[in-house]
């Protein structure tokens, strides 16, 4: 009872955050797994500032405080997964990869076909959800998935770019989720004299396809 005790009072401390100075994000960085021994990949970070010194010469100069991540947070979208499988009666298996500042989840098993009906709506949800829980971004896929939307999405966004271009009419594409709208938005903007815009609120939102002024700057793409 008394070494839970002292446990939750640990969890409720603010973790100690330590500042590295750099001449760039890289070399603060650098510095901080040098000093933490850790990988980047293990502690969470935030730029304080970055700024221009005058010594004679102009320095960068980019200070930023980094902290080791919990448990919880390293394993946040492994926990999800498992607690997922005891309340959803599915037979599905998973491999969870790492690379980078990504974390990759590939799905498998006798229901994976369910994760990719309706366009794949329940594997899509799964991946909103982890992208809410995890602090680093996550991708899913099944069955590669991925690499057939991304292709149908765009043959479709060029499709309409080009009719865009002959006709001078705008078009409107129908309500997507932020994964796809960010597709449609890359493809479009990639051909000259065309721009993107999203319409609407919410977690789905339609796409505009639209022609630019002459000597008009395209708008900003949606993060």
């Amino acid at each position: 009872m008394e070494k839970e005790k002292r446990n939750n009072q640990m969890s409720t401390q603010e973790v100690e955050k330590q500042e590295f100075k750099g001449r760039s994000l890289e070399d603060a960085l650098s510095l901080a797994e040098h000093v933490l021994k850790m990988p980047r990949e293990k502690f969470n970070y935030e730029i304080v500032t970055e700024k221009t010194k005058l010594f004679g010469l102009k320095n960068k100069e980019i200070v930023i405080r980094a902290w080791p991540k919990s448990d919880e947070e390293e394993n946040a979208v492994s926990n999800f997964l498992k607690n997922l499988r005891k309340v959803f009666p599915l037979d599905l298996r998973y491999q969870i990869k790492k690379k980078d500042q990504l974390v990759y989840v590939i799905f498998d098993g006798e229901d994976r076909k369910l994760l990719l009906k309706n366009d794949g709506a329940l594997l899509l949800a799964i991946q909103h959800i982890l992208n809410k829980i995890s602090q680093v971004k996550v991708q899913v896929d099944c069955e590669f998935f991925r690499r057939r939307k991304e292709k149908k999405l765009k043959e479709l966004a060029l499709q309409l770019a080009q009719k865009v271009q002959e006709t001078g009419q705008e078009e409107i594409l129908d309500l997507m989720n932020p994964y796809e709208r960010r597709i449609v938005h890359i493809a479009v903007n990639q051909v000259p004299g065309l721009t993107t815009e999203s319409i609407g609120d919410g977690f789905l939102k339609k796409i505009r396809i639209y022609k630019v002024e002459a000597g008009r700057q395209k708008p900003p793409l949606e993060s």
